[in-house]
């Protein structure tokens, strides 16, 4: 029996049109504020590429470990990690980057990190993205994104005002660990740590990602489909080449603050004796240009990113347009992660209406159109997907 015959897709010239007239845009505007934004915002089209590539994202790798065991994903992770601190520390350590001062990003530790850290872990498996797999995917024809970025920068802008409340709660100063043992050691322990833990994760997890196998292609560096550790190395790279040129690491979730705070005041939100917008950079961007703000740059970057086109799918640009035009073509291992996204906010749901309603309710998902039918219960609803 002769195999089925692959289905070629064509180039989407008008939403590669449009992700270039987008880049094309905040290239201009960046540029008035001098040589930096730019590269920045060319950095932030290079992470968006390897982002969607190797289909990336820190929400489903860890997704897959808990739902399935599969650890490939986490690993690639410890790998960039691994890779990052090698060439991070001696740029830590120096203090310089290209021509600018660079620091670490260090923060205390207290029951605000705690209690952020499981509503954006929460959130996130609802939302189907973190902060790098809202925005690529967003770039790659999610339209689902749309609503998951919304909410984000109106999370984010509504935490900030209440900041100062926050930031009273009780923690301990920030440990950076090579300012306590000296940069070589701290390396040192982070590698043997980080070696450790990729070791536990291959001998007791499973390895059932698709893609992860085969010889080198220049080919796939254009089509897609790459292996985690491609993935996990270039952003590796491009997350350093982010640190010389900005004098900070790669950062996303401010500039959703930052762009619900602005949204805010389109709406006559007033910022005047709000503690976390007095002072400081804060009160310097939000009196300024988005493009005068290299997380928002960058940000741009990556949603306005272009995928290479060719034979195994379309080329896709970012944006609101390129969402409309954009057809067909994820990879493989993102629409795993869908379905896996699917499975786990239906069990978000079914603990939900059991400590809401004090009693079980039963939730199914059927494949034909995504229907959740609670059954068994007077409040019997039968709800669409978008």
């Amino acid at each position: 029996m002769s195999a089925p015959a692959r289905t070629v897709l064509r180039v989407q010239r008008p939403v590669v049109a449009f992700g270039l007239a987008g880049l094309a845009v905040v290239a201009v505007q960046a540029s008035t504020h001098g040589w930096r934004l730019p590269v920045l915002l060319g950095l932030g089209g290079l992470l968006g590429v390897a982002l969607y590539h190797a289909a990336f994202g820190f929400t489903a790798a860890y997704r897959r470990m808990f739902l399935d065991g599969d650890t490939a994903a986490v690993r690639a992770q410890i790998v960039m990690l691994g890779v990052a601190t090698l060439l991070f520390a001696p740029t830590l350590a120096g203090g310089s980057g290209i021509g600018i001062e660079v620091s670490g990003a260090a923060a205390p530790l207290g029951l605000q990190v705690l209690v952020g850290a499981f509503l954006f872990g929460l959130g996130m498996q609802l939302g189907n993205g973190c902060g790098s797999g809202t925005l690529f995917t967003l770039g790659g024809g999610s339209t689902r994104m749309i609503a998951t970025l919304a909410f984000f920068c109106a999370g984010s802008f509504w935490a900030s005002l209440d900041m100062q409340w926050w930031n009273e709660t009780p923690r301990r100063a920030a440990i950076v660990l090579g300012e306590e043992i000296g940069w070589p050691g701290a390396a040192a322990a982070q590698l043997a740590f980080l070696g450790l833990l990729w070791w536990a994760l291959r001998r007791f997890g499973k390895d059932e990602a698709p893609g992860q196998r085969g010889d080198f292609e220049w080919r796939r560096l254009a089509t897609g489909g790459w292996p985690f550790l491609w993935g996990a190395l270039a952003l590796a790279v491009l997350s350093w080449f982010s640190l010389m040129v900005a004098g900070h690491p790669w950062s996303i979730t401010w500039a959703f603050s930052l762009w619900g705070a602005k949204a805010a005041q389109l709406f006559g939100w007033n910022p005047e004796g709000v503690w976390f917008w007095t002072g400081g950079y804060q009160e310097y961007a939000l009196g300024h240009s988005i493009f005068e703000d290299t997380v928002s740059v960058m940000n741009f970057g990556i949603v306005f990113s272009l995928d290479g086109g060719g034979p195994r799918g379309p080329i896709y640009a970012g944006g609101a347009l390129a969402v409309a035009l954009a057809r067909g073509g994820c990879h493989r291992r993102i629409a795993d992660g869908v379905r896996s996204a699917d499975r786990l906010r239906l069990q978000y749901r079914r603990v939900f209406l059991r400590c809401c309603l004090d009693q079980p309710a039963w939730l199914a998902l059927d494949c034909g159109g995504a229907r959740r039918h609670m059954d068994r219960h007077p409040l019997t609803a039968l709800v669409r997907a978008c």
